[in-house]
């Protein structure tokens, strides 16, 4: 029943809640509930007087006498200008079905009504991510076809390659449709009537958006236009994403406006229940259908309209001001636009270019070919076949017409029937349905059997139109006649030849016939369908006449758009509700599943988005290893959020081919339940694996029934679509728990994945694998790929590089959503596995799928396939194809079978690699296609990104060459093998050891270190000559880390001069590193190396491990090594060399193959003090003690030719029977260093270190001199990238001298080592005049890499390697030592040089006793005091915890710590642990937060304190602090703390000596934002109150200011602690009291501050960074002008100067807001630094 249309005046700024529909057009029912106004015409919306912008349309009804509506207004009290109490987004975990989405949607909507906020006001939506085929436009015309609710809109993005502009209020969205109303506001453009939509939007919850159009409204009098406004926030929204889409629902509630909860909550049910009722029918809508049944009765006036108006409350980059504004958005990027306000009234853009029903007569036909054709065309149309590829021909004349006339047809040609077809594929295999081929007859039929062939072997759904010749003109000689019936034999599901077209034979027969067809083409098993279409003479388009009667029965068909004969299935039984559902069969697979100890997730070929999306979910519900095929669209993924939550939800063994290489390995695996998804596997050893390996049970899960199953080991196979097996996995599966079995997958699939990108990374060469690895990395944000066969695909299921971060702007949209990655979809012709038709077939496939294609084939495929070129100037409706072509002249797969092996090179060359010169480029001009030749890597990626940028087609061509190919991945197989070996060895080796127990005797009990000062015998040689003194001595510290079970291990940390680090910085990150450290657990796959210590250093102690200083992380990375060792009673090399033989061959000087089982040659050192004869006799004395290899120090005597002169003599006296190596330390310039080069000859060097200062004059030295160099503080600066070394590959760079404290540990100096090695470099471990500790690792670190070098000659059957001395000589320099028996040096008896033997270097730790003699402290963990302050804050006693420690002399200020909301003082302790060996450090829980509690439990007296003023804290917080201590201090505070901390340097400047402001700001400046912002932490505060820390928790990191913390490791563990404060009703109050509302702005007092203050923010953390830019530009400006006494420029400029130098910003790499939890070493040392006066360390 329906009420009358009511009167209604214009309301100017109108804000009103509803449910469901609009105030415009609602329906009379329980849920109006506002009263209404005397009914009237709506004389106030006369669009009809819009003065309307171009581009838009105007849709409007009449109003008819009989329609009726109901108009609810506010209430007579004024909207409230502060914001709801609670406004917030909350994210359901993703659906595997929108069915399933909006399920979830109503079990949360019901779960909230059980359990309701106790709130007046607010606005909560609840969002979940649904399959990526959800699109917005299809959702809303299936809702909308079978209800109205109202408003509906739906809008989208103009269609580009790029992404839209930081400031748009949608980034990320590609498009959004939404329906009914939960808030709604009209009115005039002014500021204040805004506000009042305002109250319901929060930059905490960006995604909640208002929606709508801006107006223009004439008067006929004047030239006055005045701008109205309409919009509203939906009730239930589609949203688009560039990876995917989400479904939410918005509950809007304002008691104060009558409208509450209850009656909110139930308008969404209600709109959610009609939601669920039409899910299933989604995919059956018609976007013609609903436009014209929708809009028949409207009228279309082009007179346009207003524009698309997005409201959304953002934090504000652009000014300083205020932390939250609304922001009118008018989209300038609006493609697409429908906004429906009413039953009568509606505005579009581009909305009515809908598909053209069938709207001629079929009597018009011309004749009676030209009927048939016709209905063949529409019929194939309006069973949405609309794509034709059309081949010439005059027997096909009267369907290529036919087509190409037809206004919902798209149609494309070429000459060659083969490309078309294979075309024809790609389109089938990207849009998921078939095309249509017309061909005329003869052997163009026949060439589209290979086409035929692929889509009947991969299931790819097809429809052949074939023109023929009549039956008479058959067998008799006719011309193109051949026998088309049956042509493609078993390759087609259905064939059909009709009968020539006659008047005499019921039209319908064509009709049925293709319906029957595209029902075999798309029903499992799918396929191409093949129907044979005679015709006779004349084929020309001419009139001729034809008897109607033949069209009997089509006239209900030609009244509709539906097909004639509409296919009908019943849904499939698998999707469950019950376990009583489930049938026997059924329920031993489930049992199966459940029971499996070793289970293994094997996917094959997977074609669609939303079988992607259901394999992820079911994947991350199975908690299973899962092997990815390429094909899959899953072994390269986007990772959404951090990869450590996707590694945590995924356990992808994405490089078990190359593990199975290992025979230990292939013993190792032995799943006992294996299910596979998606046919057809690329990797044959996985293949083979799992055949070898006879699982108990083996699940093959497919959608089509035929068996592929050749190794015969399926025992169970389940037909079904792959959504269906998930949806049952999901309810019937519980997750299985992590064991060893998937633990050791995963550390088997990581050290072998770091080998192989190592070794593609170091090649200097540009390589076919590294094609593959960097071609997947990169993909656009919306690019699909397709691969060639043969070589190509193989490389990209081994090589493809896995996880791809995603570079999309708006990507963090999406990632809100719980979806930690997704799939890249990957296509290929792998049903018959040929090369033809590849080119096509991918063009093909980039229109079906509608996304950028980065195509990748090889040169005989592409050359196969020339013909496609044609095709592909024929851009049409697709986006940019780029096409990458391997070129190495002919088959390079036959290179790596074994035939190449046993067959003369002649006949490989001829028959099998067919070489060939063909100039790919020519080709490419010839069809107008952009060209670009590349050969070296950087080429390669500026080539893949001109291409993005591009908007044409693109062939890249890369060279290769066959043999050089096959030698490089022979080589990366047996890298890979001895990876996967050595790992597994190792975690056999530690197998008995438990990692999961919380007493596991690797988990780490505590971390002390003690400071040594030992005695050298002699100055370092680092230390200049003017500093040198006669008792020099050598300072640093040792680490013991102690296990649960009384294992310990032993590291040293000793910083030189030359170390950017001095023992005072280090000491404070040992400080860090003790408190940290405890607790953590020691990972098994730390003695590998290869990024397993940087991972364990981030993921268990949450520091980067950039932010280490190099010593500290060598001393660490010892301590650790030697500890896991001692766990086995073993040795630190034992451990690292995974239990390899420890027998060395190689040769020795003369060239000589020698055995040196366990001893490490060492270099002597020399330094340059004294005369040139003194150096003489000193290298004399060296050479008669058993040393072969002999170091100089030169650059330090007053020229370079006198250096050469103490060399020469060296050659003269000793001859050539030792090695001599010079150290420059980069003292020459370039000119000094070539003076030197031409004063000594090439030979007499085995190389010189760093001759220059400039590393850019390096090469040059090298060219100009022909020295050998060698490379040592240039490395220094390394940080595992080895993209820094690539400039050093020119072959008269013969060495690296590598010392592990100044590269940054073992793991670096095993990377550099490696690369050395593998570019014919000399790796040589060097000492930095460290203790017997350090130099016991370096021997058997040394031992290892001479190990590793051996391997590398084996493996490359090089011969043995020549011997290397390396540079421990610094043990000379030990006059004292650290440990009671120091390490032996010495010339063995079989020996030909001074040694080093392992065995020794073992005993030290073994046997380890320090020399307490030489430690002149220790430090285990420093005693932090906690006591308690009472407090009298704002009439309320407090009791505040705090905490105290550090030095009290009065040589420094103490160091105060002010926390963040939500934080305590615990929060501090890390970092006033490490700053207190210098500085007294104090902290203590603010009021609210933490232990601190107000001394009388008085509720009342708590919500009183709200009345009191920012200032008026203050003044009690610094009582606080004076009653800790009296005397001045430095003020660090973090976020909240940091304004406190800003005030109180401002405002008080006699308390502070110092400020350190993290990530802080100085209030807000404009007075409304204060009030707003005020009242919206009011409104939180209320909510905390109410609710808990527990919800309230989840919305407060919610926000994206936290995106880069939730990310850090230790998140959750450092949120476990915000829940644990002592009074949520006092903390409440203190979110309200501490509010940037109630702040005062200090903006303008920062111009006039003259304490020093030092900025810390994030790089992430894009608001504050723009704050803190500001802040400093303020405090930094002079702003004393006017003067008594004018000054010159001169010395105003120096006086900005000095105020400048009073202040310092840092911004923290790699980090967010929360800065100082993030990365916490760079804080601590800027803290410390910047409080002692120091400079700051860049």
């Amino acid at each position: 029943m329906r009420a009358t249309l009511p009167e209604r005046k214009t309301v100017t700024g109108r804000l009103d809640l509803f449910h469901g529909v609009t105030p415009l057009a609602r329906r009379k029912s329980p849920l109006s509930y506002f009263p209404t106004r005397s009914p009237r015409k709506l004389a106030s919306l006369e669009l009809s007087r819009f003065s309307f912008l171009p581009g838009l349309k105007v849709v409007k009804a009449s109003i008819s006498r009989g329609t009726d509506a109901v108009v609810d207004t506010l209430s007579r009290m004024e909207c409230s200008d502060f914001p709801v109490e609670i406004c917030e987004t909350r994210t359901l975990p993703p659906a595997l079905t929108l069915r399933d989405g909006v399920m979830a949607l109503r079990e949360a909507i019901t779960n909230l009504k059980l359990d309701p906020p106790c709130l007046k006001s607010g606005v909560l939506r609840y969002q979940i991510a649904v399959p990526p085929s959800i699109k917005a436009l299809d959702w809303i015309i299936c809702q909308l076809q079978s209800h109205q609710m109202l408003p509906q809109i739906y809008f989208s993005q103009k269609p580009r390659d790029d992404f839209m502009h930081e400031s748009n209020a949608l980034l990320g969205v590609m498009a959004l449709s939404g329906i009914g109303c939960a808030v709604y506001f009209e009115g005039s453009e002014f500021p204040n009537e805004f506000m009042k939509m305002k109250r319901f939007l929060a930059a905490d919850s960006p995604s909640i958006r208002a929606y709508g159009c801006r107006f223009q409204k004439s008067h006929e009098d004047s030239s006055r236009c005045d701008v109205k406004y309409y919009f509203f926030i939906p009730q239930i929204e589609l949203v688009e994403f560039h990876n995917g889409s989400l479904i939410a629902a918005t509950l809007a509630w304002d008691e104060f406006s009558a409208n509450g909860f209850e009656k909110s909550i139930l308008s969404l049910e209600l709109s959610l229940n009609q939601i669920v009722l039409h899910v299933m029918v989604m995919k059956d809508a018609c976007y013609d259908r609903w436009w014209n049944q929708s809009h028949d009765n409207l009228d279309v006036e082009d007179e346009s309209s207003a524009k698309l108006v997005i409201l959304s409350a953002n934090s504000c980059f652009g000014t300083v001001d205020c932390n939250d504004v609304l922001v009118l958005d008018v989209s300038q990027g609006c493609h697409r636009f429908y906004f429906r306000l009413s039953a009568m009234t509606a505005f579009t853009r581009n909305m009515d270019n809908a598909p053209v029903p069938f709207t001629g007569t079929l009597e018009s036909c011309l004749n009676i070919n030209s009927l048939w054709a016709t209905l063949i065309v529409e019929e194939c149309c309006r069973l949405g076949l609309t794509y034709f590829c059309i081949a010439p021909g005059s027997r096909s004349s009267p369907l290529a017409v036919a087509a190409a006339s037809h206004p919902n047809a798209t149609c494309i040609s070429c000459f060659d029937e083969r490309s078309l077809a294979f075309h024809a594929v790609g389109y089938a295999r990207g849009s998921c349905g078939p095309a249509v081929v017309i061909t005329s007859s003869g052997t163009a039929v026949s060439n589209l059997l290979p086409a035929v062939v692929e889509a009947s072997e991969d299931f790819v759904p097809l429809l052949l139109l074939t023109a023929d010749r009549p039956p008479e003109l058959q067998d008799v000689g006719a011309n193109q006649a051949i026998n088309q019936v049956n042509h493609f034999g078993s390759f087609v599901r259905y064939f059909f030849s009709l009968p020539p077209p006659d008047d005499h034979i019921p039209a319908k027969i064509v009709l049925t016939t293709i319906d029957s067809a595209v029902h075999h083409a798309t029903i499992s098993p799918c396929g191409p369908v093949h129907i044979n279409c005679p015709f006779r003479e004349p084929l020309h388009n001419g009139y001729e006449r034809w008897d109607a009667s033949c069209l009997v029965g089509t006239n209900l068909w030609t009244s509709k758009v539906k097909p004639f004969t509409k296919y009908i299935s019943i849904a499939h039984a698998s999707v469950f509700s019950y376990e009583g559902d489930i049938s026997e069969q059924l329920k031993e697979v489930l049992n199966l599943i459940n029971g499996a100890a070793q289970g293994l997730l094997v996917l094959g070929g997977i074609h669609s988005e939303d079988d992607i999306w259901a394999v992820l979910l079911l994947a991350q519900h199975l908690r299973w290893p899962v092997a990815p095929d390429i094909l899959s669209g899953l072994r390269q993924r986007k990772v959404m959020t951090s990869l450590l939550d996707s590694e945590k939800k995924f356990m992808f063994i994405d490089h078990l081919d190359h593990a199975l290489l290992s025979e230990s390995v292939r013993a190792y695996i032995k799943p006992d339940v294996v299910v596979q998804i998606g046919s057809r596997l690329t990797s044959k050893r996985i293949a083979r694996m799992l055949e070898m390996c006879s699982p108990q049970s083996y699940i093959m899960v497919e959608k089509h029934p035929h068996r592929h199953d050749p190794s015969h080991i399926v025992t169970h196979r389940i037909q079904c679509s792959i959504v269906e097996f998930a949806s049952v996995i999901l309810k019937f599966v519980q997750p299985s728990t992590r064991s060893n079995w998937c633990t050791w997958l995963q550390a088997l699939n990581a050290m072998v994945a770091w080998e192989i990108s190592f070794r593609l990374h170091a090649e200097e060469s540009l390589s076919e694998p590294f094609v593959a690895q960097v071609v997947s990395e990169a993909l656009y944000p919306d690019a699909a790929m397709f691969l060639g066969n043969s070589m190509i695909i193989r490389d990209f299921d081994n090589y493809a590089h896995t996880w791809m971060q995603s570079d999309e702007r708006g990507a963090y949209k999406f990632t809100k959503l719980g979806v930690p990655s997704i799939g890249v979809r990957v296509a290929g012709n792998r049903g018959a596995s040929g090369i033809d038709g590849l080119l096509s077939t991918a063009i093909g496939f980039a229109v079906g799928s509608k996304k950028r294609v980065l195509v990748v084939i090889g040169d005989m495929s592409f050359l196969h396939d020339t013909n496609g070129l044609a095709i592909l100037n024929q851009r049409m409706l697709r986006k940019p194809v780029t096409i990458v072509v391997i070129n190495n002249r002919g088959g390079a797969i036959f290179r790596l079978l074994p035939i190449a092996d046993r067959t003369p090179a002649s006949i490989m060359e001829r028959y099998f690699y067919t070489s060939h010169d063909v100039k790919v480029a020519e080709l490419c001009m010839a069809h107008g296609v952009k060209h670009l030749q590349v050969q070296t890597k950087k080429e390669l990626q500026d080539a893949l990104a001109l291409s993005h940028q591009s908007l044409s087609d693109c062939v890249i061509e890369v060279n290769s060459f066959i043999e050089k190919n096959a030698t490089f991945h022979s080589d990366l197989q047996k890298f890979a093998q001895q990876a996967a070996e050595s790992t597994l060895a190792t975690l056999l080796k530690i197998s008995g050891v438990s990692y999961s127990n919380i007493d596991s005797p690797c988990r780490i009990m505590k971390m002390q270190y003690s400071l040594y000062r030992i005695l050298l015998s002699a100055p370092t040689t680092a230390t200049k000559v003017n500093d040198r003194t006669e008792r020099c001595y050598r300072e640093g510290f040792v680490l013991t880390l102690y296990l649960q079970n009384g294992n310990m291990g032993i590291g040293e940390v000793a910083p030189m001069e030359i170390h950017s680090e001095d023992l005072v910085d280090v000491e404070e990150q040992l400080r860090f590193l003790c408190h940290r450290i405890q607790g953590v657990e020691l990972s098994p796959l730390l003695p590998l190396f290869r990024g397993s210590f940087a991972l364990w250093m981030w993921r268990t102690i949450g520091i980067q491990p950039s932010t280490i200083f190099p010593s500290v992380r060598c001393g660490l990375e010892m301590a650790v090594l030697n500890a896991l060792a001692a766990v086995k009673n073993s040795s630190m090399l034992d451990l690292i060399l995974g239990g390899e033989s420890l027998h060395i061959y190689r040769m020795d000087t003369a060239g000589k193959c020698i055995s040196n089982a366990t001893r490490v040659q060492t270099c002597a050192l020399v330094d340059s003090d004294g005369s040139a004869e003194d150096i003489i006799d000193r290298v004399s004395q060296l050479v008669k003690d058993g040393f072969s290899t002999v170091k100089l120090k030169v650059a330090r005597r007053a020229s370079p030719s006198e250096d050469a002169a103490i060399i020469q003599a060296i050659r003269n006296r000793l001859g050539y029977q030792i090695n001599i190596r010079v150290d420059a330390n980069r003292m020459w310039t370039f000119e000094e260093a070539i003076e030197f080069g031409k004063c000594i000859a090439s030979d007499s060097l085995q190389y010189i270190e760093e001759p220059v200062q400039n590393e850019e004059d390096i090469v040059r030295f090298c060219e100009e001199t022909s020295l050998p160099v060698a490379l040592d503080e240039t490395i220094d600066n390394f940080k595992g990238d080895i993209y820094k070394l690539t400039k050093f590959l020119h072959p008269g760079i013969v060495a690296f001298v590598i010392k592990p404290s100044y590269i940054g540990g073992f793991e670096n100096s095993s990377l550099i080592a490696e690369w050395a090695e593998q570019h014919g470099k000399m790796a040589v471990i060097s000492g930095a005049f460290e203790s017997s500790i350090s130099l016991s690792a370096y021997v058997q670190f040394a031992f290892y890499i001479d190990w590793k070098r051996m391997e590398y000659h084996k493996m490359r059957d090089m011969g043995p390697a020549p011997a290397v001395a390396h540079g421990l000589g610094t043990y000379q320099w030990l006059q004292e030592d650290v440990i009671i028996k120091p390490l032996k040096f010495a010339l063995h008896p079989h020996g030909n040089s001074v040694e080093a033997s392992v065995e020794d270097a073992k005993h030290v730790f073994h046997n380890f006793q320090i020399n307490h003699d030489r430690v002149r402290r220790s430090y285990a963990q420093g005693k932090i005091n906690s006591y308690s302050l009472t407090a009298k804050v704002k009439d309320l006693l407090y009791s505040l915890q705090v905490l105290d420690t550090g030095k009290r002399e009065d040589d420094g200020e103490a160091i105060v710590f002010l926390h963040g909301f939500l934080g305590t003082s615990e929060d501090w302790t890390p970092m006033m642990e490490a700053i207190s060996a210098t500085r007294r450090c104090i902290s203590f829980d603010l009021p609210g937060h933490g232990k601190s509690q107000p001394m009388e439990n008085n509720l009342e007296k708590i919500l009183a304190r709200k009345s009191n003023s920012f200032e008026q804290f203050m003044k009690e917080i610094i009582k606080v602090i004076n009653c800790i201590t009296p005397g001045k201090v430095v003020l660090v505070g973090y976020s909240m703390g940091a304004r406190m901390a800003l005030y109180t340097a401002l405002r008080h400047s006699e308390k502070v000596a110092k400020a350190v402001i993290i990530s802080g700001s100085p209030g807000l400046k404009d007075l409304k934002m204060r009030k707003y912002r005020a009242a919206h932490d009011e409104a939180k505060a209320s909510y905390l109150a109410k609710h808990g820390l527990e919800h309230f928790l989840k919305s407060w990191y919610a926000r994206d200011l936290w995106d880069s913390f939730c990310c850090h490791p230790l998140f959750d563990q450092i949120t476990q602690s915000r829940a644990k404060h002592a009074d949520v009703n006092a903390l409440s109050a203190s979110l309200s009291d501490f509010s940037t509302g109630k702040q005062p702005s200090l903006w303008e007092d920062l111009r006039h501050c003259r304490v020093p203050l030092l900025f810390i923010v994030g790089e992430k953390d894009a608001k504050f960074r723009k704050i803190t830019e500001q802040m400093y530009a303020d405090v930094t400006r002079k702003v004393n002008t006017s003067r008594d006494h004018p000054v010159s420029t001169a010395t105003y400029n120096e006086e900005c100067e000095q105020v400048r130098e009073l202040h310092r910003v840092l911004v923290v790499p790699d980090c967010g807001h929360a800065v100082h939890l993030e990365s916490p070493l760079p804080v601590i040392n800027a803290i410390r630094r910047f409080s002692n006066g120091s400079d700051l360390m860049t």
